[in-house]
């Protein structure tokens, strides 16, 4: 197999279940050397996920939408339409066996690709994902990160709010965060018109110039 990603999108929401279960069997082709590595963009449809930290205190409203427990690191968090997702199923061992250095690579590739909406996407210590400084103290997150990696081939990966229902937000505390002083946001909330296929662009064009060298 060659080291060239296949991308695919989904122009319809994918079922949890069902993306788990297509990613389980991709990330085995692939330890087998039998697919390449996939970048698969896609949304969900309402729901929660609780990652391998998460706090039962932080499910809010646990009857509001179905709550599935995700291999992947992390918390809570919402995922729903308007919110892009990006599954990457990557071998490591051809790209460097280097946990860190592959989240940082992560965090690195949204920020690039929001950097194409002139939005500054930063990391903030001791806070998972990517945030937008609002001005007096506040920061929003635009983007989460979690994944989880199975003999050096990785899946789950990142999530980019788009034009998600944001109060959908509200029935978790997102990735443990202090609402006080930390909200979520979206490009659109920020007054962005960026469609869905427009952020596939960005993400497109900037994965080469984070993990392709």
């Amino acid at each position: 197999m060659t080291n060239t990603p296949e991308w695919r999108i989904s122009d319809t929401p994918v079922l949890y279940p069902d993306a788990v279960s297509t990613m389980e069997e991709r990330v085995a082709q692939i330890r087998e050397g039998i697919a390449n590595e996939l970048i698969w963009l896609l949304e969900h449809p309402s729901l929660y996920t609780a990652g391998t930290s998460a706090q039962e205190a932080d499910l809010l409203e646990p009857e509001r939408f179905p709550v599935f427990r995700a291999g992947r690191g992390g918390q809570y968090t919402y995922h729903g339409p308007g919110q892009r997702i990006a599954y990457t199923m990557l071998d490591l061992r051809q790209r460097g066996p280097d946990v860190r250095c592959f989240v940082h690579n992560l965090e690195e590739w949204v920020i690039r690709a929001l950097a194409t909406f002139n939005v500054k996407g930063e990391r903030r210590e001791g806070r998972v994902g990517i945030w937008v400084d609002r001005g007096g103290g506040r920061e929003d997150k635009i983007a989460a990160v979690g994944v989880r990696i199975r003999r050096w081939v990785t899946f789950h990966g990142i999530s980019i709010n788009v034009e998600p229902d944001l109060e959908h937000f509200s029935g978790i505390v997102p990735c443990g965060i202090d609402a006080q002083k930390f909200g979520v946001t979206s490009l659109v909330d920020l007054g962005l018109p960026v469609t869905m296929m427009d952020l596939d662009i960005a993400l497109r064009e900037s994965f080469g110039t984070v993990f392709d060298h």
